[in-house]
């Protein structure tokens, strides 16, 4: 017989799906017959599968060892090698907040949220691998739930991640970005001047095959609509400091509406501006976009515990800071750039 005590991480899933899980080679015909005969049971009586989980629940299952060995794949632990020498190896990433349901972090340029090949390693990695040298996560426990970033940013974008790390965290904060509930906050420097307020409205497209959005202002097949709202805080004549609303969250949506305004993101070398990327790089070693996701807004909700109403802070990094000093443009006293962790 095997017995598995359900934690709070896996708490929330019907039981037909954590035995999904938990037996990824067994079939849901398989599975529904075994519940019916009783060799699976939860809380020691029949089940249906349907049944939500919660903490403290025990699932019992009635295999030999070589049946749950050929069901379970090769052993009962999953290899956490990857996700620990990624949290070795990333560097720079710094926590802002953490409680049972979720993780915050600062991701710094140049790291992948998720990786999109076998053989890279990304935030998602190194966020578990923490959690694992932290002792709040086990191998076993991977069995049956994967803690997952809920929200990407492009590898050259910096700034605040959340990670759900318990199913309850994930479900939660997944649909409040699904719904717009959270608000998100960049900071971004673009070429020109900009000294009013704009919500500014139009299509995106995506090519897969290149990586690379278009924006047009009519509808046109396969484009989604999207909606971008920033207020100019600072400017030098040349360049501007922007804090931007990412209303509607689609690929690379602030970089190519920007630019499809008339000011690219300084250091965008997909949608920017060649001749004033070249200039910054030269004097000031600028590479990849200035865009950096500083704040995240929460609304008050009971669920949220400790971030009901509450907006967390994402530093400013240093190669926007060092931009802005040689702009001469003071950044003391603008909203959330001296603050970091969680806040009112």
């Amino acid at each position: 017989m095997q017995s598995f005590q359900i934690g709070s991480d896996e708490a929330g899933q019907r039981l037909d799906k954590f035995l999904r899980r938990i037996l990824p080679g067994a079939g849901n015909g398989f599975l529904y017959k075994m519940l019916r005969k009783k060799n699976i049971v939860l809380n020691h009586k029949k089940a249906e599968g349907k049944e939500i989980l919660t903490a403290g629940d025990t699932v019992s299952l009635f295999f030999s060892e070589d049946t749950f060995q050929l069901l379970s794949g090769p052993g009962d632990r999953e290899d956490v090698s990857p996700y620990l020498q990624a949290y070795r190896n990333i560097k720079g990433v710094e926590i802002l907040f953490q409680d049972e349901n979720v993780l915050i972090v600062n991701k710094p340029a140049g790291v992948l949220s998720q990786k999109a090949k076998e053989d890279q390693s990304s935030l998602n990695e190194w966020m578990i691998g923490c959690l694992l040298e932290q002792k709040k996560l086990s191998p076993e426990t991977l069995k049956g739930f994967h803690p997952s970033v809920l929200n990407r940013l492009d590898r050259n974008t910096s700034g605040l991640v959340l990670c759900g790390i318990s199913l309850k965290g994930s479900q939660l904060f997944s649909r409040l970005i699904r719904e717009r509930d959270i608000r998100k906050y960049y900071l971004t420097i673009v070429k020109g001047v900009l000294r009013q307020k704009a919500h500014i409205t139009g299509f995106l497209k995506k090519d897969e095959k290149t990586n690379r959005v278009f924006i047009c202002k009519e509808e046109i097949p396969g484009a989604s609509p999207i909606e971008t709202a920033y207020t100019p805080l600072k400017d030098n004549g040349e360049f501007t400091l922007l804090e931007v609303e990412l209303i509607t969250g689609k690929s690379h949506q602030i970089r190519a509406h920007l630019a499809f305004e008339g000011h690219p993101v300084l250091g965008d070398e997909k949608y920017g501006d060649s001749a004033f990327n070249q200039k910054y790089r030269a004097k000031l070693g600028v590479r990849g976009q200035l865009l950096h996701a500083y704040l995240l807004e929460f609304p008050e909700q009971p669920a949220l515990l400790s971030l009901s109403g509450k907006s967390v802070f994402a530093p400013l990094p240093a190669k926007m800071r060092e931009v802005l000093a040689y702009g001469n443009m003071e950044i003391q006293g603008l909203t959330g750039l001296h603050a970091g962790g969680a806040h009112q």
